[in-house]
């Protein structure tokens, strides 16, 4: 079941025409955004199914690069999002796919600047809400509707025990839990959905555990 209550169907507070198309659009642009914890310099833009069939008349265009420059769906500034992310130096790309996704609304989002880089698949289930689906290759689910946490760590005993505590003493309650790896002993992927934001300090606190790489956190 993806709806939990009548306000997901409903949608939420956004700039139209489409709550699939622009809402959840800007959603999975921001959290590429937020999980790149900067404005990226460049950003490719692959859109596929009924994204890349209608992204210009339904302002999907518009909106994921808006969610880029960090704009929450009702910011007016979506609608000319474009133009400023041209202005300030963000060079876009939309790439329109032929190839089956598995789902009809779904963007990979590949971008980066003079030292990083971040690919994300991001689909938009309807009424405003995301999943995202892939994170550099490593496949998870993530929402986007709660604050949440991205931790890739080596794939060693405990870590992600030690991971928890941390967040079990801060009394930081746990909504949603997943972890991936691509290959046993290599590097993994935590995801972790929390019922509040977390603190610079309880961050650090959790960067600072052994076998941790590198702490994110995802925009509520």
């Amino acid at each position: 079941m993806k709806y939990k209550s009548v306000f997901d169907i409903i949608g939420p507070v956004m700039i139209g025409p489409s709550s699939s198309h622009t809402a959840g659009a800007a959603r999975i642009g921001r959290v590429a955004r937020s999980l790149f914890a900067k404005q990226p310099k460049w950003a490719k833009i692959h859109l596929y199914g009924s994204f890349a069939q209608t992204y210009r008349g339904h302002g999907t265009d518009v909106a994921i690069v808006g969610g880029l420059l960090d704009y929450d769906t009702d910011d007016q500034r979506i609608v000319n999002a474009l133009s400023i992310a041209k202005a300030s130096n963000l060079e876009v790309e939309f790439i329109v796919e032929d190839g089956l996704s598995e789902h009809p609304n779904t963007a990979r989002i590949v971008l980066g600047d003079d030292t990083n880089y971040l690919e994300l698949v991001g689909i938009s289930i309807g009424g405003g809400k995301i999943e995202v689906t892939e994170l550099n290759g490593f496949p998870l689910r993530l929402s986007g509707n709660h604050p949440a946490i991205v931790v890739l760590h080596e794939d060693r005993f405990g870590a992600i025990a030690k991971v928890a505590t941390v967040l079990a003493n801060h009394e930081i309650n746990i909504g949603h839990m997943e972890v991936s790896r691509k290959e046993i002993g290599k590097f993994a992927l935590m995801t972790i959905e929390v019922d509040q934001s977390l603190s610079k300090d309880v961050l650090e606190e959790i960067r600072l555990l052994p076998n941790i790489s590198q702490v994110t956190q995802v925009v509520d």
